[in-house]
Order: C-alpha cells, then sequence, then structure tokens
C-alpha cells in the first residue's frame, strides 16, 4: 500500500459553499424580475434542480436540458408560462459571481498543494466554475481542472474518470483520492473508477443507500488525519 499522491476535489459544496451562491443568485435574478421569492418557491426550485441534476448524473439528459427547463417547470407549477432558457442565462450571470468558500478550503488547498498532486473533477458549466474558481483564488493552486462539459461525461461515470485520469501525468489509481460531498456523483464514481474516496459530509446527513465511502468526513481539516493515517499505516512516519 502507497501514501496517496494524487487528491481529486469536488467543487460545491466542497470546496466552494454553492447553497451560499445559489441563494444570491435566485435573490438577484427575482429581484431582476420583478417576482416576489418565497420560501416555497426556493424550496420547489431546490427540489426541480436536484431531480434534473440526478437525472443527468443518470445519463437520461443532458445538461442544457437542466439548465434550460429546470425554471419553467418551477413557473409552470404556479400556473407562469416562461422562458426557461432565459431567465437561465441571466441566473447564470448572478451564479458566477459566487466565490464564497466553504470553511477551511483555502487553508487547506493551500497547505496541501506542496505535497500532492491536487485537481478539481467537478460537474456543472464550465465558464461559472473557472470563474468561480479564479475569483476564490482556488484556481491557481491545482494542477487541472476537469469541468464535465468539456469532457463530454460527468460523474459518476466511468468514462469521465477514464478521461481524467488519462491526462494525468504517471496517474496511479493505488494513489488516488477523491473528495466530495456528493454520495451519487463523487463516492460512487470514486468506486466505479476504483479509488479510494472521501465522503464531506458537514451536515451529517444519514447515509441511506448502499455506497459506502471508504473515508468520511465532516470538516474539511479532518482530512488532514486521514492523509496522516495512511502514511502511518504504511510506516512512512
Amino acid at each position: 500500500m502507497k501514501k496517496y499522491k494524487t487528491l481529486l476535489f469536488d467543487v460545491d459544496d466542497t470546496l466552494l459553499d454553492f447553497g451560499a451562491a445559489e441563494r444570491e443568485a435566485l435573490r438577484s435574478l427575482f429581484k431582476e424580475q420583478n417576482i416576489s421569492l418565497t420560501a416555497e418557491m426556493k424550496a420547489n426550485y431546490k427540489k426541480i434542480n436536484q431531480e434534473l441534476w440526478k437525472s443527468f448524473e443518470e445519463g437520461k439528459i443532458n445538461r442544457d436540458e437542466v439548465l434550460n427547463t429546470r425554471f419553467s417547470i418551477l413557473f409552470k407549477a404556479y400556473n407562469q408560462e416562461v422562458d426557461g432558457a432565459l431567465l437561465e442565462k441571466s441566473y447564470r450571470s448572478y451564479l458566477e459571481e459566487g466565490k464564497q468558500l466553504v470553511d477551511g478550503a483555502f487553508e487547506l488547498i493551500t497547505d496541501l498543494q506542496d505535497q500532492y498532486d491536487l485537481y478539481i473533477v467537478t460537474n456543472g458549466v464550465s465558464k461559472t466554475q473557472y470563474k468561480r474558481l479564479r475569483d476564490s483564488g482556488l484556481y491557481q493552486l491545482f494542477k487541472g481542472v476537469f469541468v464535465s462539459e468539456d469532457t463530454g461525461f460527468q460523474k459518476p461515470m466511468k468514462a469521465y474518470f477514464d478521461y481524467v485520469f488519462a491526462r494525468i501525468a504517471n496517474f496511479d489509481a493505488n494513489q488516488a483520492l477523491i473528495i466530495g460531498d456528493s454520495l451519487s456523483a463523487d463516492i460512487k464514481g470514486g468506486q466505479l473508477a476504483e479509488i479510494d474516496t472521501c465522503w464531506f459530509n458537514p451536515e451529517m446527513k444519514p447515509n441511506n443507500t448502499n455506497i459506502v465511502p471508504t473515508h468520511e468526513i465532516q470538516k474539511l481539516e479532518e482530512l488532514y488525519r486521514i492523509l496522516l493515517e495512511k502514511e502511518t499505516r504504511i510506516g512512512i512516519i
């Protein structure tokens, strides 16, 4: 057994606070449209969005279907017809400003960058993810960024990880670890790719699936313990 060398990080709700970015983007969008954004509408949007992204992860729909239909589906529930693609364009411009960091993210990545090969693995829109990573100061700390839109595949597809691994010099699956908040995308994807997994679960959500991560943490700083334990078990220190 060898120590970890390659660390693959998810972005949303792992390094960047997507919830905060989403809330601000929705608030700005609805204000622009002169529509009152209620707690019920926010909850319904979140449910619709999650279901659409789940279908995307399962390969049932493509990315454009997720983005261009979520607002039309939302407003249809309130008996309103809207141009989903047009609202998405406005929403996207606001979401791109979301550079809020998860607690401890910048410090962790800064500490690890000289000791490990760090890469981003994320589903989403390339322009949005690159801008948010750059604006947050994280982008330059990674050796590479892999966004599903650019690869033609998405997590948890094995083809996505095959694409990533083929572009990492001297990649060794035995030395790789993926860290992410999604059981269905990050952890299942890591399992399909046959690498170790670390579930970032700050809210301590119950795992009611058959997807079992190699490790689980509630705070990003706990990753240090996992990396240390890995080295201790093999007599490095």
